[in-house]
């Protein structure tokens, strides 16, 4: 049932299909190494790494749907964005759309985990398409503050990449009265009815360092603005910066494994170059530059939230081959998180003869 991708931790009866994502360790095999020089060169393997919980839990229901229910599933936008995924799923039967016109009347689709707007909603509605919702539990939080805070008569502050889905979604929510920034320059030339009465919130793939220069400089301007009571940005985006900032300074190169649209792993290689540390996102370890690797000993390997470990472990192996046989896995905090499943999936699950004993 789930992809061979990570580690799915043991799921008692009240969980069913409930996720719990653990970075796998690496099973690599062993480099004999005779020359001194060679020896020195090295892999640390960055953890946490990789597969978040909303996106295990997106893929899964695409997955599911696809056994329960056959194919053709449409999905609009990428499930998630990583390319290695979206074309696993695609040869399994899944059609990726860019809009809901494309997806047939009466027609099954599913939303990505990025979310979507509430037009998008309603336009699935008026072409009667049976809807499954993959939009990641954390996204949905950030949805709810912003209607939240629309309906209490704030100005909406939307701290992201106006170009990026998720934020599309969230100021979907609430458009009359949300504003995108993405620089401090737009934050100092924003205009708002009442300057007592705004809210902020942030898309939840942003740069840390990022996002509390942003909201520093809108408290500056609006001395009173409120936001929400917990951070927008994700457990995940957290975790994985921290790791990099916590072993950067010990490498000579940061490899970041992600899909070039992946807002999380592109905030890595910011995250590792903004310590001094070159850094570059790779899709597979095809796109390693032998240049890249001259007069480096030491080559940290991480992953976006949307990359697959199968693409990891080609990465080290990759290195492993040019004498970078001593991988060391640093962990810089356990991750420890799940979700559940939709209830259209949940239904489907518990309507299959012996579905529990196979998702065990």
């Amino acid at each position: 049932m789930h992809l061979p991708w990570f580690k799915i931790a043991p799921l008692d009866k009240g969980t069913r299909y409930t996720e719990c994502v653990i970075t796998p360790a690496l099973d690599l095999p062993t480099i004999n190494q005779t020359d001194n020089a060679i020896a020195t060169k090295r892999v640390l393997l960055l953890k946490p790494r990789g597969f978040c919980a909303g996106v295990v839990r997106a893929i899964d229901i695409v997955q599911i749907a696809l056994e329960k229910f056959g194919a053709p599933i449409y999905v609009r936008k990428e499930i998630v964005h990583n390319s290695y995924v979206v074309t696993d799923l695609a040869k399994k039967g899944a059609i990726f759309v860019n809009e809901l016109d494309e997806v047939p009347e009466g027609a099954r689709v599913i939303y990505s985990a990025h979310g979507v707007s509430p037009a998008v909603r309603q336009h699935a509605k008026e072409r009667g398409l049976k809807v499954v919702d993959a939009t990641c539990p954390l996204v949905t939080k950030v949805h709810v503050e912003a209607i939240k805070f629309a309906k209490q008569g704030y100005s909406l502050v939307l701290v992201g990449h106006r170009d990026h889905e998720e934020v599309e979604g969230t100021q979907g929510e609430a458009p009359d009265v949300t504003q995108v920034v993405s620089t401090l320059e737009e934050v100092a030339a924003l205009v708002v009815p009442d300057p007592d009465k705004v809210a902020y919130l942030t898309q939840t793939t942003l740069s840390l360092d990022e996002a509390r220069y942003m909201i520093e400089a809108l408290k500056a301007k609006f001395p009173n603005i409120v936001g929400p009571h917990a951070q927008d940005i994700c457990y995940a985006t957290e975790n994985r910066q921290v790791a990099v900032k916590n072993v950067a300074h010990g490498a000579d190169l940061v490899l970041v494994v992600g899909s070039k649209n992946s807002s999380n792993s592109n905030r890595l290689v910011e995250v590792s170059k903004n310590l001094d540390t070159n850094s570059y996102l790779i899709d597979s370890a095809d796109a390693i530059q032998p240049e890249w690797l001259e007069g480096v000993n030491t080559v940290a390997v991480t992953a976006g939230a949307s990359a697959p470990e199968v693409l990891v472990k080609d990465v080290v192996e990759y290195l492993q081959t040019l004498g970078y046989g001593d991988v060391d896995e640093v962990e810089v905090m356990p991750e420890n998180v799940r979700f559940g499943l939709p209830p259209e999936i949940v239904q489907a699950i518990a309507s299959a003869p012996g579905a529990l004993s196979s998702a065990r």
